[in-house]
């Protein structure tokens, strides 16, 4: 019966389907979480994201992370700080359920709320970080992606609109309703994506706080915070 198994995952693996598909789990900053087809596969990249992020939350921390997915990273969140709790959106309602399972394996369902929809459509209140790893592929560039991506990762969790960037507008232009006088914002980009994104927050009327590399020296994450 094992072996059977395993040759079934060789010939799943051979048509480049991701491990972690085929195990349905990926391990993240050091937990195990389960995926799905509702939800883009938490990347190693991401982490950056998260390490940006508990350098700066405050005590008692409330979060909104924006287009979850799997629920890394605010399950992460809350699992590193005992004291946060936070709020947890996405378009997607599987993807949402998703994240529920992970954050009930993960013992902090009881502290972050979910809530279905667009961006900010759903979000009431102010946050002291709001967080995102939104979609940021060029449309263009899908068709282009590795096999093992483009046709296993859900494409609204990859199409960033025409050049990428469709997410951080809608994000830059809808965050200071939300966010606390001394919040961040802290979003996950593209490799060569970051003046680009700096310069959409700017217009929005924020500042850049600071710029993370990821492992590959890739700028991968940038913090904004009110001017």
């Amino acid at each position: 019966a094992a072996a059977a198994t395993y040759r079934r995952h060789v010939l799943r693996r051979t048509a480049r389907e991701p491990v972690s598909r085929i195990l349905g789990e990926r391990e993240f900053y050091g937990r195990r979480f389960r995926v799905t087809p509702a939800v883009l596969d938490p990347r190693a990249d991401t982490e950056t994201l998260v390490d940006a992020a508990l350098q700066v939350m405050p005590r008692d921390a409330r979060l909104l992370d924006l287009g979850t997915g799997s629920g890394a990273i605010i399950a992460t969140l809350l699992a590193e700080r005992g004291d946060a709790s936070g709020l947890a959106t996405d378009l997607s309602a599987a993807a949402l359920q998703v994240a529920r399972v992970n954050a009930e394996a993960l013992g902090v369902a009881a502290r972050i709320a979910f809530a279905q929809g667009h961006w900010f459509d759903p979000v009431e209140g102010r946050f002291d970080l709001v967080l995102s790893n939104p979609p940021y592929i060029p449309a263009g560039e899908i068709a282009g992606l590795s096999p093992d991506v483009r046709d296993f990762d859900p494409h609204t969790a990859l199409a960033g609109g025409a050049d990428g960037l469709d997410p951080y507008r809608a994000i830059a232009a809808g965050v200071l309703a939300h966010l606390e006088p001394q919040g961040h914002v802290l979003v996950e980009i593209g490799a060569g994506q970051a003046d680009d994104v700096e310069t959409i927050f700017l217009a929005a009327g924020m500042t850049l706080r600071q710029r993370y590399a990821d492992l590959g020296g890739h700028v991968r994450c940038l913090r904004f915070g009110r001017p």
